[in-house]
């Protein structure tokens, strides 16, 4: 190997490390932060906010570190992806390190330590967050794509979990025993660590990026359309959404007075504008209840469907349209259509046809 290729594998091996001793520092934070809101130990707390002036400094040279190598080096291919993710894995890093600080400014405004059921709650979240943190610093630091790819499984699998957190958090305010400020500080704990598993999954994915060159794949959505029959309008929109971005997501319709058949207008007008709805049947609402979970986004056509919902999931966002249903399929896809077009829009979607 000669001098430069020397100096590189250094310059690199010294990048790779001040990113692991940023991460390490941000793991010895976050721990040291839940640590302090579980026992409401103030002089803890008080360090750990202190420590995210370290944390900010190791972050910066890293980023001195990195414009550095590319100038030194004026990179290519996969060193150039590498210097591109060590920069944003400084900014993940930093962040935890900005969230580890918020947790410790919560301890030391409560009152209090956390009823045992949500102090649970924090202990169950700080594992997983900083389990997942550890195995995306150590998949980084091996290169191994191996353990990202299952690491960022993980992730998506745990964050799930942020529903039973908020209904615990919610029946301790319903008891009014508790500051609002203590709840207030809580709800920003949980918040922070389901942020750190948010971040440990980013670095899983610079990981890949910096080993394979793949990038971050487009964020997917499971979409349900409901009116009250299913047999038409709703129909309508599933399809013209499925047609139109088919690699945003998933969609699906309901009613919750479901028709025994599609109305055969329906089918007709379908096949007019491109969209099969011959083999459509109408889906209870009643049959997928146990699953709403599943779904990131609930459109209500018209109205009434979001009541029968009962109390969404934290993560799943009800749209209600109002829209006029009633008029012949032409009329329904004139105003449907406006309406998908721009939720996919929102989306971040490009449709490939009109």
């Amino acid at each position: 190997m000669g001098h430069y290729e020397e100096r590189l594998e250094r310059d690199l091996t010294r990048l790779r490390k001040q990113v692991l001793k940023l991460g390490d520092r941000v793991q010895k934070a976050l721990e040291a932060a839940v640590h302090s809101v579980l026992e409401v130990d103030k002089a803890q707390a008080a360090e750990v906010v202190l420590g995210d002036l370290e944390v900010n400094r190791l972050s910066r040279d890293l980023d001195r570190l990195c414009h550095i190598f590319v100038a030194r080096h004026l990179p290519s291919a996969g060193h150039l992806r590498f210097v591109s993710s060590a920069m944003r894995m400084s900014i993940a890093l930093e962040r935890i390190g900005d969230y580890a600080a918020t947790i410790g400014r919560t301890a030391l405004q409560l009152s209090s330590p956390p009823p045992e059921p949500v102090a649970h709650d924090i202990d169950m979240m700080s594992e997983h967050a900083g389990r997942l943190l550890k195995r995306a610093l150590k998949a980084f630091g091996e290169r191994d794509v191996d353990q990202a790819r299952a690491t960022m499984v993980m992730a998506g699998q745990i964050t799930a979990t942020f529903d039973k957190v908020f209904a615990d958090l919610g029946k301790e305010g319903e008891r009014g025993e508790r500051p609002i400020q203590d709840l207030f500080g809580l709800l920003a704990t949980f918040n922070r660590l389901e942020r750190v598993i948010h971040q440990a999954k980013n670095l899983c994915e610079e990981t890949i990026f910096i080993e394979t060159g793949e990038t971050k794949p487009h964020k997917t959505f499971d979409v349900l359309f409901l009116d009250e029959r299913n047999d038409g309008a709703s129909q309508l929109a599933e399809a013209y959404a499925r047609k139109g971005w088919p690699d945003l997501g998933r969609f699906e319709s309901a009613g919750w007075n479901p028709a025994p058949t599609m109305r055969e207008e329906y089918i007709r007008f379908g096949i007019e504008k491109g969209l099969d709805l011959s083999d459509a049947r109408p889906r209870p609402l009643e049959t997928i209840l146990d699953q709403i979970a599943d779904y990131d986004i609930v459109v209500d056509l018209g109205s009434g469907a979001v009541e029968r919902l009962g109390k969404l999931p934290f993560h799943t966002i009800p749209l209600t349209w109002g829209l006029p249903l009633d008029g012949d399929p032409e009329e329904a896809y004139k105003v449907i259509t406006p309406r998908v077009r721009e939720l996919m829009d929102k989306l971040g979607a490009e449709r490939d046809d009109d």
